[in-house]
C-alpha cells in the first residue's frame, strides 16, 4: 500500500492534470492535421493516468525521462502548456527552443530530462541520471519511460544489470500499450509478461493496471520509498492503452474496433470522475470549472504559439556543444 495519502486533492488535481494532458494531445491532433505541427507526432490519449499517479508521489526535485511520445509528461513534470505547444511549432518560445519538436522535450528547470527518438536510448541515461544523485549524496530519483518495444534493445538489459549491480535510485517503467509501433508484444515474444524480465537481475518487478491511477500510485510510492531508502531500481510494467496510432500517419488497422471501444470503458478520465463523484468530492458545477478552464488554457497556448517568432538562423549553431566558442562549428 501507499505511503503517501490519497486525498480528495490527489483525485481533483489527477482528473484536472489528465483533462489538460488530454485536451493537449487532442489540439496537437488536430493542428498536425491542418499542417500546424510538421514531423512527426506521437499522442498519449489513454495512457493518461501512468503520468497522473506517478506526479502523485514525486517532488520537484525527482527527475524524469521518456521516449517520443513525451508531451503529456513534460507538462505533467511543470512545463508550461505554452511553452509546448510552442515547441511543436518550432517556435523560439518552445522548451527546447524550437529546435526539438514533438519528441525531443526538455526542460533543466523542472529536470524533464527529455523526449528521446533512438528507441531505448533513455533507458541508459536513465540510469545515468539516478548515478548522478547517488553519487551527490541527495535522495532524489528518476523516473525511466519506455515503450513496451524498447525493452528488446540490449541497453535495457545492460541498464538494469548495472541499476541493480549499483542500487541506483532508478524506476524504470515499461508502459506497455500492447503495439509498441504496430506489431502486438504476442507477435514478439513467447514471455509476454514483460516485467518478468526485471527478475532475471533479481530487480523488484511488478505488472501494474495502467489504466487504474490508484494502481499506479501505489505502485510508483512503492517503488519511489525503495530507491529513496537506498534499496535500489524497480521496474513496473504499466498494462495500458493507446486511442490513437503509433504516431499521426498510423491508422491502426492491426486492431479491432471493439478492443479500442473494451479499453475506452476503462478511460482513466471517467472513472476517476466517477469516483469524484460517488465520495462526494466535487459537483458538475466544479467539473465544468475545470473543463472550462483547461479549454481556456488550451486556447491561450494556440494563440501563443501562432504569434511566437521562429528561431533566428544563428540559432542553428548554439546548444550544440558546451563551449560557447567551439572553434570547428562554423567551419
Amino acid at each position: 500500500m501507499s505511503s503517501t495519502p490519497i486525498t480528495k486533492e490527489t483525485y481533483l488535481e489527477w482528473y484536472k492534470s489528465m483533462l489538460l494532458m488530454r485536451k493537449f494531445e487532442e489540439k496537437a491532433g488536430q493542428l498536425y492535421g491542418q499542417q500546424k505541427i510538421r514531423g512527426f507526432c506521437h499522442l498519449y490519449i489513454g495512457q493518461e493516468a501512468v503520468v497522473a499517479g506517478a506526479m502523485s508521489v514525486l517532488r520537484p526535485e525527482d527527475s524524469m525521462i521518456t521516449a517520443y511520445r513525451d508531451h503529456a509528461h513534460a507538462i505533467a513534470k511543470g512545463v508550461s502548456a505554452n511553452e509546448a505547444m510552442a515547441e511543436l511549432y518550432g517556435k523560439a518560445t518552445g522548451c527546447s527552443k524550437g529546435k526539438g519538436g514533438s519528441m525531443h522535450f526538455f526542460s533543466k528547470e523542472h529536470k524533464f530530462m527529455g523526449g528521446h527518438g533512438i528507441v531505448g536510448g533513455q533507458i541508459p541515461l536513465g540510469a545515468g541520471i539516478a548515478f548522478a544523485e547517488k553519487y551527490n549524496g541527495t535522495d532524489n530519483v528518476c523516473i525511466c519511460y519506455m515503450g513496451d518495444g524498447a525493452v528488446r534493445q540490449g541497453a535495457f538489459n545492460e541498464a538494469l544489470n548495472m541499476a541493480m549491480l549499483w542500487k541506483l535510485p532508478v524506476i524504470f517503467v515499461c508502459e506497455n500499450n500492447g503495439y509498441a509501433m504496430g506489431t502486438s508484444v504476442a507477435r514478439t515474444t513467447n514471455m509476454i509478461d514483460i516485467y518478468k524480465m526485471g527478475l532475471g537481475f533479481d530487480m523488484p518487478s511488478a505488472p501494474v493496471d495502467g489504466m487504474d491511477v490508484i494502481a499506479v500510485h501505489n505502485a510508483m510510492d512503492e517503488a519511489v520509498q525503495r530507491a529513496r531508502s537506498g534499496e535500489g531500481p524497480t521496474f513496473l510494467e504499466m498494462r495500458t492503452y493507446r486511442y490513437k496510432g503509433h504516431s499521426m500517419s498510423d491508422p491502426a488497422k492491426y486492431r479491432t474496433k471493439e478492443e479500442l471501444e473494451e479499453y475506452k470503458g476503462r478511460d482513466p478520465l471517467i472513472t476517476t470522475k466517477a469516483a469524484i463523484v460517488e465520495k462526494k468530492y466535487a459537483d458538475e458545477d466544479w467539473f465544468a470549472e475545470v473543463e472550462a478552464g483547461v479549454k481556456k488554457t488550451i486556447d491561450e497556448c494556440v494563440k501563443f504559439a501562432e504569434e511566437s517568432p521562429y528561431p533566428e538562423v544563428e540559432e542553428l549553431y548554439k546548444d550544440v556543444y558546451v563551449q560557447n566558442d567551439y572553434p570547428f562549428i562554423l567551419d
